[in-house]
């Protein structure tokens, strides 16, 4: 009775755990935060400087800033602003489904610093004379055209100067909206066709009231808006823009279907291919998926992050994570069942022999996942933040929850005797007195990786000398984040053509460096050129594009400095992480294994690199974050072969020859073999989804993983393990090394 509750049990869980995801999941999803990618809008990044010689950048004048941009973007009726400091003197302000980009950029970026001047440019009155929000949008009521009216606090103050001025030869009050001493005069302004103050009304009396009428050539939109920045307040500071980036909302929606759509189909694949893999076992991960994938967006949720395109797959990555979880302790259990152990027998040594495992795999790539979310920006973070999540909810459900939901069945003794329920066959299994294999077949085979080598080695030096010969040659295409200028993303309902979208952009002027079509039919023309756009360039641009082909083109401009740091950042990223990994592989292993793993995971960046070199495929800020996520897969996989070589090694105790080294080596790869490509097929499968059901702008993202996926396969199996045997044998040929202690017996120790 008491076994048949265990399974009651189990039926109770998965109906309360479907009773919460399926009555929550669709309202949770709903208010998730979605990035520019997802539903168009733009991000500006903009460089702080002061309005006065001799002002300091401080934080409180930072923190100031933040708030007055604040207030702005809420009369904007923007809810889910993103403004943030970022070192010293940055701010990086995202608006998210906002549908007039010009009109909000104009908001954030004036000073608002208004002055009332002389035509000798001699200040009389300023911001801090006006009541605070008092300035409105009206009508002149003699001409009934559009204007803005303020409260002053002081009626004599301001009677004063209008009797002063109004004394004048040329008798004008200027109003101007954030003046620069040395940049602007009226002198200068009033010969243009639209000059940069707001007006100059003539003054002929002396005016005591506190009600002042601003004209101009304001339609009501543009009347409003003064006022909306006037009562907002002046910033403090001047905001210099040096990058900015758009999304169309089409796009980004068009973009949120597509990759939802490649993400389902890929979880879907990989939960079909577990459970003809593991059979039942199969099934409890599939259940844990789907709890993985609740948890994680309900964290984000409380967490109020923002989710993006890397975002999205930074979860399907950590859904490779979870898998390979399960995939470890299932292989495990699989062992001990083959060599005659019962179910419980067999269920309880997998747990315990595969949890360090887990934990030195998971840590790991949270190194990498944790410097890629201290030096990444904007959708980076949210990438980094959303991979970090992703690592530990799939460590807790694959662990903790696999586990007590398989262990339901077994203690209830309901797969006692149906091991191949459990993925074994039963023409596997051995008597358990005969003892473990100390051979393991490969496919049936007696096969040996080590004895080969030499031949990995050539191959992989061969490979490594025509990829630098490539990378020497054909260099790296860097996308416009890594240099200067502009890059534009054009959408249309119809197939284009390189010289279409080219003869696009010289009827506006510019000359552009590339273009590159995407797309099912090649509806996307991605086209690069130096400029760097100013907001007026950028505005006109998409206005000709929306007109052309109906949709507002997205738009990227980065100054030189963005790019150099990013440059720097990039670099700096993954010397850190390669430095935190030595140094935790040193510590739960030895250096040996940590100098190596580190070689082995260069070796899989420098392919990355490789294969954009020869594709040309331009390299953004995303594939920065690729990069730092193989170094963690890839560390993933080697590690697991490494945990099975140290555990082989022990069980030896004393090591007395280079030979028998090599034999542990080749039995550990054997062992690891079916882990290890179980593990890489089903993140390749979710990653392949995003590469053919994605959307283009995640495309070369995907390209990435996928070239660092199939490099970090081969490492971990023929090249990471073999160079330790290598490298640590030299020490087993001199004196035969004692593996049980910690200390140094006769040489370095495992």
């Amino acid at each position: 009775m008491k076994k048949r509750g265990r399974i009651v049990a189990f039926f109770l869980v998965i109906a309360i755990l479907a009773g919460v995801i399926g009555t929550t999941f669709s309202n949770l999803i709903s208010k998730v935060n979605l990035g520019l990618d997802l539903q168009g809008g733009f991000e500006v990044l903009y460089e702080v400087e002061p309005v006065e010689d001799g002002q300091e950048i401080s934080n409180s004048l930072m923190e100031g800033t933040v708030q007055t941009l604040n207030d702005r973007v809420n009369r904007l009726g923007i809810s889910e602003a993103v403004i943030n400091i970022e070192g010293e003197d940055r701010i990086r302000v995202q608006l998210a489904g906002i549908e007039n980009q010009a009109e909000a950029r104009e908001i954030l970026s004036t000073s608002a610093q208004l002055s009332f001047r002389d035509v000798d440019d001699e200040e009389y009155l300023d911001g801090s004379d006006i009541v605070e929000g008092s300035a409105k949008q009206d009508y002149n009521p003699n001409t009934n055209a559009p204007i803005v009216t303020l409260k002053l606090k002081d009626a004599d103050k301001f009677g004063e100067v209008t009797q002063e001025i109004s004394q004048m030869a040329d008798n004008r009050l200027v109003i101007w909206m954030d003046y620069q001493e040395g940049e602007d005069s009226f002198a200068a302004e009033a010969e243009k066709e639209e000059p940069k103050f707001i007006s100059a009304p003539a003054v002929s009396q002396t005016i005591n009231s506190s009600d002042v009428m601003i004209e101009g050539n304001f339609t009501v939109e543009s009347a409003q808006q003064m006022a909306d920045i006037i009562n907002s307040g002046s910033l403090p500071v001047h905001m210099n823009e040096i990058f900015s980036t758009s999304v169309g909302a089409q796009f980004g929606e068009q973009a949120l279907n597509q990759t939802v759509f490649a993400g389902i189909i890929g979880i879907s694949l990989i939960i079909l291919y577990l459970c003809a893999f593991y059979r039942f076992s199969g099934i409890i991960a599939s259940i844990n998926l789907a709890v993985y994938v609740f948890l994680v967006v309900l964290i984000f949720e409380l967490l109020n992050g923002v989710l993006t395109l890397p975002g999205i797959a930074a979860l399907i990555l950590g859904v490779g994570m979870a898998v390979d979880a399960n995939v470890i302790t299932f292989e495990r259990m699989k062992e001990e069942l083959r060599v005659g152990k019962s179910v419980k027998a067999a269920f309880q040594s997998a747990n315990k022999s595969s949890f360090v495992t887990i934990l030195d795999a998971n840590l790991t790539t949270l190194i990498a996942a944790g410097v890629l979310f201290v030096f990444g920006t904007s959708s980076v973070k949210g990438f980094a933040t959303m991979l970090i999540i992703s690592i530990l909810i799939s460590f807790l459900t694959s662990v903790f929850g696999t586990r007590a939901l398989l262990a339901l069945w077994i203690q209830s003794g309901f797969l006692k005797k149906r091991k191949g329920w459990l993925g074994v066959n039963k023409k596997q299994i051995k008597d358990i007195t005969e003892g473990e294999e100390s051979d393991p077949a490969f496919f049936g085979k007696h096969v040996n990786f080590v004895k080969h080598r030499k031949k990995f080695f050539a191959v992989t030096t061969i490979l490594v000398i025509i990829g630098a010969v490539s990378i020497g040659i054909f260099k790296i295409n860097p996308g416009v984040d890594f240099t200067s200028g502009t890059r534009i993303e054009v959408v249309a309902d119809q197939s284009l053509t390189e010289e279409e979208v080219e003869s696009e952009f010289e009827t506006l002027g510019y000359e552009i460096s590339s273009v590159n079509l995407s797309g099912e039919n090649n509806e996307i023309g991605v086209v690069r050129f130096d400029t760097v756009l100013d907001e007026g360039e950028e505005h006109s641009l998409k206005q000709h594009f929306e007109e052309v082909y109906g949709h507002e083109p997205g738009v990227s401009v980065v100054s030189p400095i963005v790019g150099q740091e990013l440059v720097k950042n990039a670099v700096y990223a993954v010397a850190i992480a390669s430095l935190f990994i030595v140094a935790y592989i040193a510590v739960r292993f030895e250096i040996f294994f940590g100098v190596t793993a580190v070689i082995a995971l260069l070796h899989d960046v420098f392919f990355m690199l490789v294969a954009f070199s020869i594709t040309q495929i331009e390299f953004d800020i995303t594939i920065v974050a690729a990069i730092l996520t193989i170094i963690g897969y890839s560390l993933n996989n080697t590690l697991v072969i490494f945990d099975r070589i140290r555990e082989n090694i022990r069980h030896e105790k004393r090591v007395k020859s280079f030979k028998k080294l090599a034999e542990i080596i080749n039995k550990s790869i054997i062992q690891s073999f079916t882990r290890t490509m179980n593990t890489s097929i089903t993140t390749i499968i979710a990653v392949v989804a995003f590469l053919v059901l994605g959307a283009s702008s995640i495309w070369a993202f995907a390209f990435a993983l996928l070239v660092g996926l199939l490099a970090g396969t081969y490492t971990s199996l023929f090249l990471a393990s073999q160079l330790w045997l290598v490298w640590r044998g030299r020490t087993v040929k001199d004196k035969p090394v004692d593996f049980r202690k910690k200390e140094k017996v006769d040489g370095p120790q495992v």
